[in-house]
């Protein structure tokens, strides 16, 4: 039995991306789709003192209409010095901010991306060695791609060997079932619903932040607070 998910990347995601991660045993990063804007691949938010904030990563999109998310490239570095100056104005008070950071820094001071699919998969591989999940995480492009929304989906986990796949709730409305039973293929849904709150910086609770939230604020003890992380 081998359970695939197959998602966009997005940059430093929210703690449910992670416990889908946890949950499979190969996880596919599906940037051979289009680029959308105002989405979560080269975004997402933190928590502050005035509330959520949006951390954005400039991506070039002007005139490239059809281009796929593994195709988008970054629009210069400075982004890379504000983003990390952001981090530690709002969370340099979090009881794990020095342990988190011992790793996280040099990736935004240390290294350059050119392209967006590049960072999010430097980070999201990053954040999963902290909290010990060891899902094999592969590209779309790693497989031969097939027409159609739902037998391409299909296909990809049949090639990587999954006998079941585990799908996103947003997925319902489109998803064919019946060409997963037709491969022999279970269909399952993520439930992201019941996460427990944590100790959390600056007022009301927000559980639609970064995965970064709650490292910075638990550490390893993430997993509590995380449905499918378990050490």
């Amino acid at each position: 039995m081998k359970k695939v998910a197959i998602l966009q990347s997005n940059y430093i995601p929210w703690k449910g991306y992670f416990d889908m991660i946890s949950s499979v045993d190969e996880f596919i990063l599906y940037d051979d789709m289009q680029y959308t804007r105002r989405d979560w691949r080269n975004r997402n938010q933190i928590k502050t003192p005035q509330g959520v904030q949006w951390l954005t990563v400039p991506v070039l999109v002007k005139g490239k209409y059809h281009q796929k998310i593994r195709e988008t490239e970054i629009d210069g570095v400075e982004w890379a010095a504000v983003h990390w100056r952001s981090l530690v104005q709002n969370y340099s008070r979090a009881p794990y901010f020095c342990e988190i950071a011992e790793w996280l820094e040099p990736l935004y001071r240390s290294q350059s991306y050119s392209h967006i699919s590049q960072l999010n998969r430097v980070l999201i591989e990053a954040v999963c060695n902290y909290l010990g999940i060891q899902t094999a995480i592969t590209s779309s492009w790693d497989y031969t791609l097939r027409e159609g929304k739902t037998e391409r989906l299909a296909d990809l986990c049949a090639q990587a060997g999954g006998t079941e796949y585990i799908s996103g709730p947003s997925a319902r409305g489109y998803i064919e079932e019946d060409i997963f039973n037709d491969m022999g293929i279970s269909l399952s849904w993520f439930d992201y619903s019941g996460y427990s709150e944590y100790p959390q910086l600056w007022g009301e609770f927000a559980h639609e932040v970064t995965i970064l939230d709650v490292l910075f604020n638990c550490g390893h003890d993430a997993h509590r607070y995380m449905k499918h992380l378990r050490l």
